[in-house]
């Protein structure tokens, strides 16, 4: 006997799967960010989208979210879910060296950006609780969407990614404290006291504790029993038991359920279970974190928009413009230049997903009127949706700043008098570095210059003798010295670029001792002819290198293998010298010496 399917039960999981399937290879294709994607699809498909037509049209309800509280529970988790996974990725040790940018620069950001925007509300709701709440409200940024486009750009472990990421935070941590205020105020409730409120701050900090505590205690030796099993299906579900109970257990205690699940993170960052339950939840984060933008697009109200689109476009500008302004000027006695606090505020400066539920809970408490309520969370929501435009402004704005300051005095100082005996690097990426420790631990003045301007400045910041210029100009290669120059070492990567500066320098010093590396033997080759004294093959070098570990590392005696390896290097440099032959030959004759 066949039981009857109730079809519109599973509408909205459906729906949303098919939108998944839809938006993400579309967008990707089009290297656009699916969270736009996401956020379109739930103002398309949400009540204030065909959501409308369903009195005249029932059938499209079946092509609509008719549920957006049921859709705002399980989105919830899409939080949950990245702030577990970015506490997995951080540390203890790592969170107290980001101490001085949280508990600093993410305090005054808040507090700031909530008097800047808390003064010009109070003229509108005439209450200084309402005006602290939206205040408090908009000084809040997205951790749900600014966090995964960093990752998405790499760039999250950057100078602005880290500063973003401090600030945001601090304002998961300060959700908090700011909902146990509206507790308090709550015109509904009248018996709630300074008691109940201080006994609520304790309830919170007990939670952190049992929280903390348990983790320390009961994570890896859990996890090394269901690791014994070896079943990938009990991992998972011991995964998804960790997130959810730690976030249940916040929220019960009145903090947010992503602040728990950041901190089961971080717990589980110390353990060697880390990288596999980051790869096991990594899929959950991604679905859940399409339903938490469908949610966000859902509450875009665009008929109320049309209503007044000037007023709100204006209130959002104003938003972005002020939280921006504000952070930009903070960012920078916090250690970061123009472009970096630039960038930084160009992420933080939308508003977030935590103020529609600050700015939800006030409506609901009697706090803030519901037709400002409705319309700052209608700005709120089109400032996120701004959010992966800036993130792709802003790295080209910071690269511009950047390149602008570097062309300045800074990245254009000229080099120093010549110094007899200097050493010129050319090029001063990885290996120009340790080219340079080298000949300082010896005690060798040196000079290195490279054209990336952005690498300059750190350098130079480190107390390194770095120059931005062109090696391959003559004019700049006398202005660094070439004539009392003691040797020129070349460490760039671009074959075109080594010879170009090989051939500079030999027309202004015949005689001087030109050190090169090179691609590989055809290039050692090539670099020989054009006069360099010593050219360095990669290929060939990590074969001699090779060779030189495995014979030690079997016994022969130390001495012969450094003597056998010199003498292979030496018939390598004649064999380059005296010919142009192909390097396959040269190249299989080193790994001939590896099985020696």
């Amino acid at each position: 006997m066949s039981t009857a399917i109730d079809l519109h039960a599973y509408q909205e999981p459906i729906l949303f799967l098919a939108t998944a399937g839809v938006v993400v290879p579309v967008f990707h294709r089009l290297r656009i960010s699916p969270v736009l994607g996401f956020l379109a699809a739930g103002a398309l498909l949400g009540p204030y989208g065909l959501g409308r037509l369903i009195p005249s049209y029932p059938w499209v309800d079946w092509l609509t979210f008719t549920n957006p509280e049921g859709t705002s529970r399980i989105a919830e988790f899409g939080v949950v879910f990245l702030l577990f996974t970015i506490g997995i990725e951080l540390s203890w040790q790592r969170l107290r060296i980001l101490r001085r940018q949280v508990f600093g620069f993410g305090t005054l950001q808040v507090l700031l950006c909530a008097l800047a925007l808390g003064l010009p509300a109070f003229k509108v709701v005439d209450s200084i609780a309402a005006a602290a709440l939206i205040g408090l409200a908009l000084a809040l940024s997205s951790t749900a969407i600014v966090l995964p486009v960093l990752a998405e750009q790499k760039r999250l472990h950057s100078v602005a990614g880290r500063a973003s990421f401090s600030a945001l935070l601090f304002q998961d941590l300060a959700v908090a404290p700011i909902l146990f205020a509206i507790a308090a105020l709550d015109m509904r409730q009248p018996e709630v006291t300074m008691l109940s409120f201080a006994a609520a701050l304790f309830q919170a900090a007990l939670a952190l504790a049992i929280i903390v505590g348990l983790g320390r205690l009961m994570l890896r030796p859990f996890f090394q029993m269901v690791s014994a099993t070896k079943s990938p299906e009990l991992f998972m579900a011991a995964c998804l038991l960790v997130v959810i109970v730690t976030s249940l257990i916040a929220a019960v205690s009145g903090l947010s359920m992503a602040l728990g699940a950041f901190i089961a993170g971080i717990l589980l960052s110390e353990t060697e279970y880390r990288r596999a339950v980051d790869t096991t939840i990594q899929p959950f984060k991604g679905l859940l974190l399409g339903v938490f933008f469908v949610s966000v697009g859902m509450s875009l109200d665009l008929v109320r928009f049309l209503e007044a689109p000037v007023t709100i476009l204006a209130v959002a500008t104003f938003l972005i413009a002020t939280k921006s302004v504000i952070i930009f000027w903070l960012a920078r006695p916090f250690g970061l230049n123009a472009a970096e606090a630039a960038e930084t505020s160009l992420l933080l400066g939308p508003g977030g997903e935590f103020a529609l539920v600050i700015l939800g809970a006030s409506m609901a408490a009697g706090l803030i009127p519901l037709e400002v309520g409705q319309s700052l969370l209608l700005v709120t929501t089109i400032t996120m949706v701004a959010i992966p435009f800036f993130a792709r402004l802003a790295p080209r704005l910071s690269r511009q700043m950047e390149r602008r300051r570097r062309s300045g005095a800074e990245a254009a100082e000229p080099p120093p008098p010549e110094e007899p005996g200097r050493v010129i690097v050319a090029g001063y990426g990885r290996v120009g570095q340790l080219v340079g420790d080298m000949l300082q631990r010896h005690r060798v003045p040196y000079l290195a210059i490279d054209m990336d301007p952005v690498r300059v400045a750190e350098e130079r910041k480190a107390g390194k003798p770095v120059f931005f210029g062109d090696g391959a100009h003559a004019g700049f290669l006398r202005a660094c010295g070439i004539e009392q120059a003691r040797a020129l070492v070349i460490t760039l990567d671009t074959p075109s670029a080594i010879e170009a500066v090989v051939t500079a320098a030999r027309q202004e010093r015949p005689d001087l001792t030109i050190v090169s590396r090179a691609r590989d033997a055809k290039h050692a080759a090539q670099l020989y002819e054009l006069g360099v004294d010593d050219a360095v093959p990669e290929t060939i070098e990590a074969s001699l290198q090779l060779s030189e570990a495995v014979l030690s590392d079997i016994g022969v005696p130390m001495g012969l293998v450094i003597a056998s390896i010199h003498e292979r290097r030496d018939e390598f440099r004649t064999i380059l010298r005296k010919s142009n032959r192909k390097p396959e030959g040269i190249e299989f004759r080193a790994r001939r010496t590896v099985g020696k």
